[in-house]
Order: structure tokens, then C-alpha cells, then sequence
């Protein structure tokens, strides 16, 4: 390192931290960035286990974080899959509603579509559903023709070779304990050693608040998980749809609910639900991990947000329960999908914040804790705007250093 360059250290190589190194290599040329991760290979978290949809920005509060980073992100990301020759189905989605009362949200996500710039988006009736997706049903739609599905572990691993590429180092298998200050800059403890930097990024994903709190951030927000299973409908249900057939959001429950994606390799998929998760990082099986399971109840905040949202989830724990009744939630948008066979696949877990009272962050949140960046809240739309959440953190970052 050039005498009198910077240092950096990124923690965590999910595709937002393969992000943000990779923009500190392109904007601080000769600095030393360092991207760290406690597994062996990169996205093998949240990154590597959601639905790989490139969303356009239709439900976000205009003038938002998620709104603006998700609309740029996603042009990022468009480019970025051309420039690499990376997988990009711009496929499309529906969002139905099924009745009455969910034609009228429908307008209202419109409204919202419109005023985050989403472009092409149009209302439709059955007629128009059925042009665009034969096989689906409904009383109204919103089209979002620019809505695509990509292969984000692809990209994440793309992201990493970048970083290296671009003169950072890249340390796997290195589980960052905390990071302390002194002097004014910052030491990032590892099991294998300690890393020295001037600044540090950390986009640790469900790990964020514990990492956030033991390096002295704040000890709200606090993240919660909530696990998403997936079915993949056997090969001869490929070509049902076209594109993604979403439902309307129901404004009573914090999650969308089981909808239908086709993914950049053709294959349809069905889910996700959400309900709490037992662990952090468990994919398969019961995956309890008490640790985890005993910080998320012992939050009061949890209770609260629990007491409120009880029919919410009573509803998911039928789709939990019963294989048949989640594909049934389905087949409601689409009936050709009826007696479809499926296969389980790996569930995703969100990393979803919740503030001390009980409430879930909706935007994405950040904060700075001496020599420290923290992502504290990267949901859902944070792989599609991962390229503008780099910018925006390395925004922050270069004015602090």
C-alpha cells in the first residue's frame, strides 16, 4: 500500500459487502479493502437463499432509502449482468387481486409505482391477465412488464472476483468476533487475527445487531428471522406461467404472502411464507438454534409485535403445516398448477430489524459507531439494490474518512 492510502475492511460477502468492497476498489484506487466472511464461500446466507427476483419498486414509500436505492439497484444490476454476461430474465409480474377490496389496494400500489418512477407499469382486467398470463386468474392486475429474475449467487461471486481484480484481498473462513477503536481507526478481531483499518463496513446481515452491539453501536434495532420455504413445481409445470403472479398485500399482515416466481433458469417456484424462524442460519430441518431462538423471545418488543400479528400468524402456520394448503394458496392465482407435484427446497431467512417497541423497520437503516459503517437494515429489496446501497454507504463512508 501506497504510502498515506486508505484501509478498509468489509465484513460479510453477501452480495450487498461484495458490493460495497468492490466500490471501494473502484473509487479509492490504491486502498486496501479487505472483505471478510465466516464461511467458506460467498452469498452462502440470505444472498444465496431468496427468490432472485430483480424488483422495480412498485411498493415502497416514495421519496424513501428502499424506493430510490431499489429503482437505481436495479438498473446497476441490469447493466452489471450484461457487462458479465450474467443471467437476466426481464420476465415481467402480475400483482392480482382477487376481489373487490384488493382492487381498490391495487390502485393504491399504482399510485406508488408511479411516483418511484417504475416504468411501463398498467392496471388490467381478466381479459388482460389472461393475455399475459393465459393461465392465470383475477378481478384486476398491475403489470410491472420491467420486474426480472437473476442468479444472485452468480453475481455476488462476480462481485468477490471484482474486488480481487481490482487489488482487495478476500479472507474466508474468518468469523469477525467484534471490532474496537482506537486512535481513531479501527481493529477488527478474528479468530486468526486481528485486522487494522480506517474504516469498516459491516454488512453482516442476521448477524448485523449482535456484531453492531458488541462493537459498542446501538442495541436497537435487533434483528428478528423469519424463514421463507420454497417449492419447486415439477418440470412439466414449467412453461404455466411467463413471468411472476404476485399477490396484493394485505395491509393486516407484515409479509406479502405465497406467490409464484419463474426463475432465470425456466423452472417455476412457489412461495415464500414467513414465520419465525428457530435460527439465524438453519436451511433444513427443525434448524434450532437455541441462541438464537432465546434472543428473539426474550425481546419485549417481540411480544408485542406478536400479539398484534397473531392471525397473521396463524394463517402462515397453516401454510408451514401443510404442503397442501400452501400450494392451494396458490393455485387461487393460478388453477392450472392443480395437482402439481413439488419438491421442497432449502428455505431463505430474512434478516428482518425490529425495533425496541415491537415494530418492524420498513426502510433500509444505518448507522456509524466511531471507525465503524453498520448496516443494520437490508431486506427485501436489498439484493436488487445492492449495487445503490454500495454507493450510497461508500457515500457515507468517504465523507467521514
Amino acid at each position: 500500500m501506497a504510502s498515506g492510502a486508505k484501509s478498509f475492511a468489509v465484513v460479510g460477502a453477501g452480495i450487498i459487502g461484495a458490493a460495497v468492497a468492490r466500490e471501494l476498489t473502484r473509487r479509492m484506487p490504491g486502498a486496501q479493502v479487505t472483505l471478510l466472511d465466516k464461511e467458506p464461500r460467498p452469498a452462502a446466507h440470505q444472498t444465496g437463499h431468496n427468490s432472485g427476483v430483480v424488483h422495480a419498486g412498485l411498493y415502497y414509500e416514495p421519496g424513501g432509502l428502499k424506493a430510490r436505492l431499489c429503482r437505481r439497484g436495479g438498473a446497476l444490476l441490469k447493466d452489471y449482468c450484461a457487462e458479465k454476461r450474467l443471467p437476466y430474465l426481464e420476465c415481467g409480474k402480475l400483482v392480482v387481486a382477487l376481489d373487490e377490496v384488493e382492487e381498490g389496494r391495487l390502485a393504491g400500489i399504482r399510485t406508488r409505482a408511479i411516483a418511484n418512477g417504475v416504468p411501463g407499469v398498467e392496471m388490467l382486467g381478466p381479459d388482460g391477465i389472461r393475455d399475459v398470463e393465459p393461465n392465470a386468474v383475477g378481478r384486476a392486475a398491475l403489470r410491472s412488464p420491467v420486474t426480472a429474475v437473476v442468479d444472485y449467487t452468480a453475481i455476488t461471486r462476480a462481485l468477490a472476483d471484482d474486488v480481487v481484480a481490482g487489488g482487495g484481498a478476500i479472507h474466508f473462513d474468518t468469523e469477525v468476533t467484534r471490532i474496537d477503536h482506537e486512535s481513531g481507526r479501527a481493529i477488527v478481531r478474528t479468530a486468526t487475527g486481528d485486522v487494522r483499518a480506517d474504516h469498516v463496513i459491516v454488512c453482516a446481515g442476521a448477524w448485523s445487531d449482535r456484531l453492531a452491539r458488541r462493537s459498542g453501536g446501538a442495541a436497537d434495532p435487533r434483528i428478528v428471522p423469519f424463514f421463507g420455504q420454497y417449492f419447486l413445481l415439477d418440470p412439466a409445470f414449467k412453461d404455466v406461467l411467463n413471468g411472476l403472479v404476485y399477490p396484493v398485500p394485505d395491509p393486516r399482515y407484515p409479509f406479502l404472502g405465497v406467490h409464484l416466481t419463474k426463475r432465470f433458469d425456466g423452472e417455476i417456484t412457489v412461495g415464500p411464507n414467513a414465520f419465525l424462524s428457530l435460527s439465524r442460519g438453519g436451511y433444513r430441518g427443525l434448524g434450532l438454534t437455541p441462541r438464537d431462538l432465546a434472543e428473539t423471545l426474550s425481546m419485549p418488543g417481540f411480544w408485542r409485535f406478536a400479539g398484534a400479528n397473531a392471525a397473521s400468524a396463524a394463517r402462515e402456520a397453516r401454510t408451514v403445516l401443510s404442503k397442501r394448503y400452501f400450494l392451494q394458496q396458490a393455485q387461487r392465482y393460478v388453477p392450472a398448477i392443480e395437482g402439481a407435484g413439488a419438491t421442497r427446497l432449502t428455505r431463505g431467512i430474512r434478516a428482518q430489524a425490529m425495533d425496541a417497541g415491537g415494530r418492524l423497520v420498513d426502510d433500509f437503516a444505518f448507522d456509524e459507531s466511531g471507525a465503524t459503517t453498520h448496516v443494520r437494515n437490508a431486506p427485501s429489496p436489498g439484493a436488487t439494490s445492492s449495487l445503490a446501497i454500495a454507493e450510497h454507504v461508500v457515500d457515507r463512508v468517504l465523507a467521514r474518512v
